[in-house]
């Protein structure tokens, strides 16, 4: 790779140009979003493979201006000659859900129009849609609502989910036990992210810490998060399925958005997951949402949905992104390498 450049104005760090890649921050309606593309044109005709990517940090936290990010993105620029489309969503607490997937969701779109993706010599047949946690989340649950969209003609053909916060119905899944205290995410900070992209009110934190937040509205969906029936029997043991209890709670505290499958992409219905593109699913042992991916793994799989699954045992949430001095871990380098592995063999 060429050296990163970087400028520095009011608003962050903004990368820039260099001699393989070319970056402009554009927006796409109302959306900003930074546009990475090859640095030299290709030949009359040529079409591109395009990766429209997502970033994590819990809705509340990061930008895809932030040097990992910019680092990815500029490989999957060179090593897929692909077009990538790197979405500032709005972030929480300042804007609660459904704002930022809604900010996806109008990129995506404009995205996807024919006259806008030969302006950007994408190939319409070999768009992905990708992201790491809640940018994981915001992957899924697109990739879902546009398969819904009577007026979408262009589809995507694949969805790569990188470590993916997928259900909030059920925070003591066994990955959330096992992992609650492991740095990086904890379970507190991870609850914390779900409580505010829901809410201003603090109360759910803490009825989220306890797992006392189902409320009778909900309780008719924890089927799509049982993990006792959707986890493999080794991520299962030691630990004994008790169904999260559902409160009577007073109408006026209930949160729609916990129910909602544009916030948790595990409670769509199977009749949803049939005729969703492939997809990859990156897992790691140490982090709380492990289960959340290994879940929709089985439930797309029993939809039958083409799934490359790649778990890691040593693996802990947000390793991708440690890939830079001083915290170049050989576990990150070896998750991209994979990752843009299966991006090239399968867009």
């Amino acid at each position: 790779m060429g050296v990163m450049m970087f400028i520095t104005i009011a608003e962050g760090v903004v990368p820039v140009s260099d001699e393989r890649v070319r970056v402009t921050e554009e927006v796409f309606d109302g959306v900003g979003v930074v546009v990475y593309e090859p640095g030299q044109q290709g030949g009359d005709g040529e079409l591109r493979r395009a990766v429209v990517y997502l970033h994590g940090g819990g809705w509340c936290l990061g930008s895809s201006r932030m040097g990992p990010y910019d680092l990815l993105a500029r490989q999957l620029v060179s090593e897929l000659n692909a077009v990538v489309i790197s979405v500032e969503y709005r972030l929480a607490p300042e804007h609660h859900f459904p704002v930022p997937f809604e900010d996806v969701y109008r990129v995506i779109k404009h995205f996807l129009q024919r006259q806008v993706l030969a302006k950007y010599s994408v190939d319409p047949g070999r768009i992905a849609v990708s992201g790491d946690s809640a940018g994981g989340n915001l992957a899924a649950a697109v990739t879902q609502q546009l398969q819904q969209d009577p007026e979408q003609q262009v589809a995507l053909k694949a969805q790569a989910l990188l470590y993916p916060v997928l259900q909030a119905l059920d925070l003591n899944t066994p990955s959330y036990q096992q992992n609650q205290e492991m740095p990086i995410l904890p379970k507190t900070l991870m609850v914390r992210f779900w409580s505010e992209y829901f809410t201003s009110d603090k109360s759910l934190f803490h009825a989220m810490m306890s797992n006392s937040h189902n409320s009778l509205e909900s309780v008719g969906l924890l089927k799509f998060v049982n993990w006792s029936a959707f986890l493999p029997e080794s991520f299962r043991s030691p630990y004994n399925y008790s169904a999260p209890a559902a409160e009577s709670l007073d109408p006026s505290r209930t949160i729609a958005a916990i129910i909602d499958p544009r916030a948790s992409p595990l409670l769509v219905p199977d009749s949803m997951l049939h005729a969703l593109p492939k997809a990859y699913v990156l897992t790691c042992e140490y982090d709380v949402l492990r289960d959340d991916g290994l879940m929709y793994v089985t439930r797309l799989r029993r939809a039958g949905v083409d799934v490359t699954h790649e778990h890691y045992s040593t693996g802990f949430h947000g390793a991708l992104m440690f890939t830079m001095w001083p915290t170049d871990f050989q576990i990150g380098h070896k998750m991209k390498d994979n990752y843009i592995h299966w991006l090239k063999q399968n867009l």
